[in-house]
């Protein structure tokens, strides 16, 4: 474990602690999009060498992020990355998890959000964006449900609709899709796919 990384204890969301606007927010969410570095991974990076010799990145996700992108594709919620790096990991995780959009190497995140906004035919409201660094910020501002990881940049927690209690890459993804899918009545589908109900 990273030195000063903190460990949330998973637990189920309880929307009797959210705000009526938060609920209202996450239940008209249709797309969600995100980070890569800090938030659907810890931001820490490891370089290996490779066959050649030059260094390989390499980047840890966690499973119960990944299970709740499956919930997200389950109950019709389409997802996506925009990442300011470029990395075969993200590729890898991304094809695992059916992410229907990738986008890599774009620290300046606005004109694709545009574009997969206008592919999906969705308005800003209909959309939920989770970051945790400057970069993050503008879709933030303009999406329906700004999500900030619990250990993101104070800036944006100042400003984000709803603040994670887990950190990046230890189940922030997963709250926030928990968040989505009770307060849009879709987390029963997801229970009876699993025999809870």
């Amino acid at each position: 474990m990273a030195a000063g990384r903190k460990v949330v204890e998973s637990r189920s969301v309880d929307l009797s602690l959210l705000s009526d606007e938060v609920k209202k927010r996450a239940s008209r969410v249709k797309l969600v999009l995100m980070d890569v570095d800090g938030v659907l991974t810890d931001g820490t990076l490891y370089y290996f060498p490779g066959p050649d010799g030059k260094p390989t990145e390499f980047k840890g996700f966690n499973s119960q992020d990944g299970a709740g992108l499956h919930f997200l594709n389950l109950c019709g919620i389409k997802t996506g990355v925009i990442s300011g790096r470029d990395s075969q990991a993200v590729n890898e995780r991304a094809r695992i998890l059916k992410i229907t959009y990738i986008y890599q190497g774009y620290l300046e995140k606005e004109s694709i959000y545009e574009e997969i906004l206008s592919k999906e035919g969705v308005d800003d409201d209909e959309v939920c964006f989770i970051g945790d660094d400057f970069p993050d910020y503008p879709l933030l501002k303009r999406c329906g449900f700004a999500v900030a990881v619990g250990n993101a940049r104070q800036e944006l927690k100042d400003r984000a609709h709803y603040v994670t209690e887990a950190y990046g890459g230890d189940g922030a993804v997963r709250e926030a899709i928990e968040v989505i899918l009770k307060s849009s009545g879709k987390w029963d589908k997801v229970l009876t796919k699993f025999g809870f109900i």
